[in-house]
């Protein structure tokens, strides 16, 4: 018996972009959360060189 599967698009690249989109904000919030991470391990010191303080590392919006 053969079984036809229509609940896929024959259209080719069809989905590709919702793939793209969840990839690239998937990439986006791990680049944020490194960011944050390495500014955590700053001194209070070398955040007060480049304008920082310790709050602000939460508030920052990538």
């Amino acid at each position: 018996m053969t079984v036809l599967d229509q609940t896929r698009s024959t259209r080719p690249g069809h989905g590709t972009g919702i793939l793209s989109n969840l990839i690239g904000a998937i990439s986006a919030w791990n680049d944020a959360r490194l960011t944050r991470k390495a500014l955590a391990q700053l001194s209070d010191r070398e955040l007060d060189d480049i304008g920082l303080v310790r709050g602000d590392i939460d508030r920052m919006k990538f």
